[in-house]
């Protein structure tokens, strides 16, 4: 995997996506790998590293993510009776672009 998947592959459309919601800067969609049974990735369509390197000028982003994030949590919730937000942070960030996961059900693997 590059070191970061959603820049070099979803945003660049070299890997097609089953798009949930999608904003002037925000996208989420169904996970291409998924390790639970709903599983949804949420992120900026503009580079971040992380959660801890935004910066002051990224709130309006931030909250925009957020509140895509809240509208995929709550379909989630509303389809499956439950949800769970994750996002990762320094060795357990995979991928180093700002995500977060929505995901439901017991894991997969």
């Amino acid at each position: 995997m590059t070191e970061d998947f959603y820049c070099d592959e979803v945003l660049s459309g070299k890997t097609q996506v089953n798009k949930v919601l999608e904003t002037e800067n925000v996208l989420a969609y169904h996970h291409t790998k998924p390790f639970w049974p709903v599983h949804v990735v949420a992120i900026p369509k503009r580079h971040i590293h992380s959660l801890i390197t935004l910066k002051e000028s990224d709130n309006e982003l931030l909250l925009e993510l957020l509140g895509a994030i809240k509208k995929v949590a709550t379909m989630v919730t509303e389809e499956n009776g439950a949800c769970r937000v994750i996002t990762n942070l320094g060795d357990y960030q995979d991928s180093k672009h700002l995500h977060w996961h929505i995901v439901s059900g017991e894991p997969l693997r």
